[in-house]
């Protein structure tokens, strides 16, 4: 029988074992691999986590979206569907900054205090000292205001309409703010000499309402409010001449 001439090397000390070549090179292909699989679930994690707004921010942002839809549509009309939508957060950002609707409700009207009040003091200040001028300049400020194209007359009004509760919250709220304008007119027929102030007031309330609800009924720059500085002015007239006191 012939033998074989294959002539088998010898195995060297430095050669891989055949055996566990393939394990070993799994085992290095394994250890390459596991940054990148770090890598994929940290990106994961990224792509997962959601920003979220500062709280003083979504408030913000949030009552901005209320008071532009709120004197605009009215509150009952506008849901906070509409609300969130337009503050750019979603509805449980919503509430966690106001428990309620309610509470929304009322804030959009403690700002709209601020800003009605401020808008008096503004045409007060233009005649600082002059308190018959001052009162006058309150209702020529008005008739420029609701002259003016998107004017949708007092906030208060419009809320006192949709709520008729005189319990509630926001009429409540509605009565302060009367109150404040009252003390107002007060104040500047006292200044003026007045010893009883109150028939002034009354008219110069009475007509303040009433072109709050002209400026809807007849339409922004309609002749009624056009022409309520000069009723303004004769009320005053009348006012100081003594004249209302017997109504």
């Amino acid at each position: 029988m012939a033998k074989s001439t294959t002539t088998v090397p010898p195995v060297r000390p430095d050669m891989p074992d055949p055996a566990n070549a393939g394990v070993a090179t799994a085992a290095k292909g394994e250890g390459k691999a596991a940054p990148s699989r770090r890598r994929s679930v940290a990106s994961r994690a990224g792509k997962t986590a959601r920003h979220v707004t500062p709280a003083p921010v979504a408030q913000q942002c949030l009552l901005n979206a209320a008071v532009e839809l709120f004197h605009a549509e009215g509150v009952r009309a506008v849901g906070v569907d509409a609300v969130v939508k337009r503050a750019g957060v979603n509805k449980m950002c919503l509430y966690r900054q106001f428990a309620s609707k309610d509470e929304l409700i009322l804030a959009y009207l403690d700002h709209m205090q601020t800003m009605s009040l401020a808008r008096i003091d503004e045409s007060i200040a233009k005649r600082a000292g002059e308190p018959r001028a001052q009162m006058l300049q309150i209702f020529v400020d008005l008739s420029e205001r609701a002259s003016k194209p998107g004017y949708r007359g007092c906030p208060f009004v419009n809320v006192a309409a949709e709520f008729p509760d005189p319990a509630h919250a926001a009429r409540k709220l509605v009565v302060n703010y009367k109150a404040e304008v009252v003390q107002r007119f007060t104040a500047l027929a006292t200044a003026a000499g007045l010893q009883k102030p109150a028939p002034l007031v009354d008219a110069l309330s009475l007509i303040l309402e009433g072109a709050y609800a002209a400026s809807q009924t007849f339409g922004v720059g309609s002749p009624p409010l056009r022409i309520l500085p000069a009723v303004a002015r004769r009320i005053i007239e009348a006012g100081m001449a003594g004249e209302l006191d017997a109504a």
